[in-house]
């Protein structure tokens, strides 16, 4: 198969309409187009995002776990389709697309472990019946801007971490890997459709250029 033809073939599997918009991709392998995205609304996104602040913050952290555990069972089982996706459009060797894949898994794995971590401290006071105790607070909307040579492991080091920490994301990939990133976030609303009680806005993507990013 061409490059052209075998994405498509991935991106039906992995639920994924990428036939029109203004954003186009082109595959270093041959320079052909591989697909076609929509370029996104930043203020629209940014303003769903806070709204989502406004419950995901209340959430326990390990129920917010919870969520990014759905998201490494569905990186896990669509790593391969994933893996040629991110070669086809980025032009790694397939043993870096997996080896980028399993980095996301990794990160969620981690992220898991540290939703019932989110130690405070409880420290000694000078003051007699008195106690100082230190917690940590959801920061708000996160934006994650990533290069085309690492197109979708580095949404997942930050995501994945933001998410349990109470906060939404804003993803605005690179314009020359917008696929692998609609790719993702198919999957993402995978784990989202599973989890159930996550708010809208919570994890966006937002494509374009430079001035979408801005």
């Amino acid at each position: 198969m061409t490059p052209a033809e075998e994405a498509a073939s991935i991106l039906k599997e992995l639920g994924v309409d990428a036939t029109s918009g203004e954003l186009i991709s082109h595959s270093p392998i041959d320079g052909s187009e591989i697909g076609r995205v929509r370029v996104g609304d930043a203020g629209k996104a940014a303003g769903a995002a806070l709204e989502s602040f406004k419950h995901w913050r209340t959430v326990p952290a390990p129920r917010r776990g919870e969520l990014v555990r759905l998201l490494g069972d569905e990186l896990r089982a669509a790593k391969e389709p994933l893996a040629k996706l991110v070669t086809l459009e980025s032009g790694k060797i397939l043993q870096e697309g997996l080896g980028e894949v399993q980095e996301m898994i990794d990160i969620c794995d981690f992220a898991v472990g540290l939703s019932r971590q989110l130690y405070g401290l409880t420290i000694a006071s000078e003051r007699a019946n008195h106690r100082m105790m230190e917690q940590w607070h959801p920061l708000g909307p996160v934006l994650v801007i990533s290069a085309f040579n690492f197109p979708v492991a580095v949404w997942a080091w930050n995501a994945a971490l933001a998410v349990v920490c109470g906060n939404p994301v804003i993803w605005k990939p690179s314009e020359k890997t917008p696929l692998t990133a609609e790719a993702v976030m198919a999957l993402m609303r995978r784990a989202l459709g599973r989890f159930e009680d996550a708010p809208a806005g919570l994890v966006q993507l937002v494509q374009g250029g430079r001035e979408v990013g801005e």
